[in-house]
C-alpha cells in the first residue's frame, strides 16, 4: 500500500487500474467520499446512501463548496442538457444542511467561451444559497480571447491571467491559472511570473495557515499522456511545504481523485456536465457517453468543512443522482 508520505485513496470497491505504478486504485465520480483532513494527512471514508452522506458541522466551521467543469453550451450525446445538471447541481448545494459561505468554481465555466454561456452560469447561481462565488478558468474560457472575456466577468482585481488570493475566517485561499497557452493534449503551465506572485503571496503566512489552494487542472501528475498535470507544479508545492495543511482543488478531469503527499491533500472534483474516462482506458480523454440512467451518477459536487482551531478540513463529494 502506498506510504502517508505518497498516498491515493480510492472507494470501497477498489474500481481502477495500475498504469506505471502510479495508480493503485481510484474513487470514481458519483461514489462520494467524506475526507478529513488532520495535520496534512487525508483519511476518507466511502459515503452511503442518502442521509449518511451529510454531515454534521459543529459551530465555528467554514463550509464551502466545490463545482467545475459546467461547460455550459456543449450539447453533444454525452450530455445534451447541462443546464439541467447545472441546476441540479445548484439544487443539492441548496438542500445542505448549512448553507455554504461560497462557491469554488474551478474552471469550464463555459464550453466555447461565449457570452451566453456566461450568463447562463451566472444566473442559474443567482439562485445558490450564497452570495459569493469564486472563479478559476479552465481551457475552455480561453477560446478565441486568451480568457480577456472570462476575467472581465469573474476576475475582477485578479493579476497575470487571473490568479488571487483571499481569506476566510482563518483559511487562506489561492486561485491559479494553468491553463494559459495550453496546447492540446499538452500539461498546464503556471509561469514564472505567477510562481514569483504565489512565493511572496504565502511568504507573510505563519506555517500554522491553513492553505486551500485551486486551479483548474491538477497540481500533480495525473496522467502526463493526456496532460493531465501541471509541468511546473513542483516549484509551486516547495513554497507551500512549510505549511502544515495545505488542500488543493482542481477539475479538468471529470472524475473524483483523492493523494496525500506530505502535508498537501490533492483532490480533483467530478464535472456538472459530463464524465471522461479513467485515465488510459480509452484512446483519448473527451466527453463519455454512458446509458442516461447512469449519467447522474457520474456528475457531482464538493462540500468543504473546516473548523477553526483544528486546521482541519472535510471534504464530501456526493452525485447528482
Amino acid at each position: 500500500m502506498p506510504s502517508t508520505k505518497d498516498e491515493i485513496l480510492y472507494d470501497q470497491n477498489h474500481d481502477g487500474i495500475d498504469r506505471r505504478g502510479f495508480l493503485r486504485c481510484m474513487a470514481w465520480a458519483g461514489t462520494g467520499a467524506l475526507c478529513v483532513l488532520n495535520g496534512g494527512v487525508l483519511t476518507t471514508y466511502a459515503l452511503g446512501r442518502g442521509g449518511e452522506k451529510n454531515v454534521k458541522i459543529p459551530r465555528g466551521e467554514l463550509v464551502f463548496v466545490q463545482i467545475s467543469d459546467s461547460h455550459m453550451g456543449f450539447n453533444k450525446p454525452a450530455n445534451p442538457d447541462v443546464v439541467a445538471t447545472f441546476q441540479t447541481a445548484i439544487d443539492k448545494i441548496n438542500a445542505l444542511p448549512v448553507a455554504p459561505e461560497f462557491i469554488l468554481h474551478t474552471g469550464d465555466v463555459s464550453h466555447l467561451a461565449k457570452p451566453a454561456e456566461f450568463d447562463n452560469v451566472e444566473q442559474i447561481l443567482k439562485s445558490a444559497r450564497t452570495s459569493e462565488v469564486f472563479y478559476v478558468p479552465g481551457e475552455h474560457d480561453f477560446v478565441g480571447d486568451e480568457g480577456q472575456q472570462f476575467r472581465e466577468r469573474f476576475g475582477k482585481g485578479s493579476q497575470g491571467a487571473g490568479w488571487y488570493s483571499f481569506d476566510k475566517k482563518g483559511v487562506h485561499f489561492v486561485g491559479l491559472v494553468n491553463v494559459a497557452n495550453l496546447k492540446a493534449g499538452g500539461l498546464g503551465s503556471l509561469g514564472s511570473e505567477q510562481l514569483e506572485w504565489l512565493e511572496k503571496d504565502v511568504k507573510h503566512l505563519k506555517s500554522n495557515t491553513p492553505l486551500v489552494v485551486f486551479a483548474h487542472i491538477p497540481l500533480w501528475t495525473v496522467y502526463p499522456e493526456w496532460g493531465w498535470g501541471t509541468d511546473d507544479s513542483a516549484q509551486a508545492l516547495a513554497y507551500l511545504k512549510r505549511f502544515g495543511s495545505v488542500t488543493v482543488l482542481n477539475g479538468h478531469i471529470h472524475q473524483t481523485m483523492q493523494k496525500v503527499e506530505g502535508n498537501v491533500t490533492f483532490h480533483t472534483a467530478c464535472s456538472t456536465a459530463f464524465p471522461q474516462p479513467k485515465p488510459g482506458a480509452a484512446p483519448s480523454p473527451g466527453p463519455m457517453k454512458v446509458p442516461a440512467e447512469q449519467l447522474r451518477t457520474l456528475l457531482g459536487v464538493t462540500d468543504v468543512h473546516y473548523k477553526q482551531g483544528q486546521h482541519a478540513l472535510a471534504v464530501t463529494d456526493s452525485s447528482l443522482a
